[in-house]
């Protein structure tokens, strides 16, 4: 389970900057006009083998008439509220403001480690002039520049001395499935959840998970047994109306990054749209499986099989090119295919822990990449000679031994994936594939 690091500060001090160097991307837009990132971005980091989430917010704007900021403030406060570990960003060549100094009060009354990061010191003379930050009352200021990447690595280092260390002592079987139920609010989780557990309490036992944002309901009903992970859109429901996107997204990283297989429900009175797509794409980054549930089925006019098929395709286009998963449309309001979703959930968790024989990998794979081998490259003919799957892996992991697997591009890699999921029941689960030298 990783942890998660907000990036907040006045606006213009290079927060996106710092996030894009962080999580080694370009996602976030960064300009030299003052607040220009509205949207929240969130993204992985991964420093000395530990990987953890950075969030990126807006400019805080104190006492402001702007309903922009005023939004981004809300933001801005979830995330704190939510995170791990804050890194509070100023300006080393503008120095303190006003608004640098309420943002710090705001922090020091909170209860979150809070490290303060001095921006923009691109020599030594900026590094001396962050001696005035002491008087923010937040510690030593911490020296980066995130435009050069200086300062930087010594500065993951101190985030990942704040996490808190995790316990060992796991109170759940880890045999037992964990399904999450994911969705952008509105969605029906809290529905599902409710048609899952029903009214008879006696056979729900409640476990506390390892984690304090995840609540584990032990299911044990119709033959199943699994971990039900509850979203805070189900367990908290009166702080997510504060911003209903920005916390289900917030809370739908914790609970994905907790779980074996998710549920991710989807409108089918509004389609598939962004915040879907968002939440698709976080359950991809963490390797986990998934079955999409298009609930509200009920609600749908002219439910034929036709519009089924419709709505499938538009699925599977917007989400491509991982498009072997299930789609199941039914009603968590009248239970229609409740139990398939079960059954469907179960399946893809059995996919997950898939294991092919070596012999039997050899057998299939070798003659197709004979007849289909991997392109030459500068005059070099590639060969794969043999391939096996990794065992004890959480995620289905195959490797091609080559004598050039430098060569071997992530097109031919796609190819290898798509003719193992033709022959073996992987739907709904990611599959790894690596060449290594042979």
């Amino acid at each position: 389970m990783s942890n998660i690091v907000a990036i907040v500060g006045r606006p213009n001090v290079g927060k996106s900057t710092l996030f894009n160097r962080l999580t080694q991307t370009r996602h976030a837009i960064v300009s030299e006009e003052a607040g220009t990132t509205r949207d929240r971005q969130y993204g992985k980091c991964e420093w000395t083998g530990q990987e953890f989430s950075v969030i990126d917010t807006g400019g805080w704007v104190v006492n402001s008439d702007d309903i922009f900021e005023e939004e981004i403030r809300k933001q801005v406060a979830l995330a704190t509220e939510e995170a791990d570990v804050i890194l509070f960003l100023v300006d080393v060549q503008t120095g303190i403001t006003d608004l640098d100094e309420q943002v710090a009060a705001i922090l020091r009354r909170g209860k979150k480690p809070v490290i303060l990061v001095a921006n923009k010191a691109d020599n030594n003379q900026d590094i001396y002039q962050a001696a005035e930050f002491y008087s923010l009352g937040l510690d030593e200021p911490y020296c980066i520049s995130a435009a050069t990447g200086s300062g930087t690595g010594d500065l993951l280092d101190l985030i990942l001395s704040k996490f808190k260390k995790e316990t060992t002592e796991d109170e759940t079987e880890p045999d037992i499935p964990r399904i999450a139920v994911v969705g952008r609010p509105n969605a029906g989780k809290s529905s599902l959840v409710n048609a899952f557990i029903g009214e008879e309490r006696h056979i729900v036992t409640e476990i506390a998970g390892t984690t304090r944002d995840s609540i584990y309901t032990r299911y044990d009903k119709f033959g199943f047994d699994f971990y039900l992970v509850d979203t805070a859109g189900i367990r908290r429901k009166s702080k997510v109306s504060e911003d209903l996107e920005f916390y289900s997204v917030m809370r739908s990283i914790r609970s994905i990054e907790n779980s074996d297989v998710c549920i991710l429900m989807i409108d089918a009175t509004r389609g598939i749209e962004g915040q879907d797509l968002n939440i698709f794409q976080l359950i991809q980054r963490n390797q986990k499986s998934i079955v999409v549930v298009v609930n509200k089925w009920d609600l749908v006019p002219d439910k034929d099989t036709k519009v089924m098929k419709t709505m499938e395709e538009a699925i599977r286009n917007r989400m491509a090119p991982f498009t072997d998963f299930p789609i199941i449309f039914a009603s968590a309001l009248t239970k229609q295919r409740i139990f398939k979703v079960l059954e469907t959930a179960k399946a893809t968790y059995e996919n997950r822990r898939r294991r092919v024989s070596t012999a039997k990998l050899n057998e299939e794979m070798l003659p197709l990449i004979e007849t289909f081998p991997p392109p030459s490259m500068k005059g070099k003919y590639i060969k794969i000679k043999y391939c096996m799957q990794i065992p004890d892996v959480r995620v289905p992991s195959f490797v091609f031994y080559a004598n050039l697997p430098q060569y071997v591009k992530e097109p031919y890699r796609r190819f290898l994936e798509n003719k193992i999921r033709e022959r073996w029941n992987f739907s709904g689960c990611p599959i790894n594939i690596f060449v290594r030298q042979k």
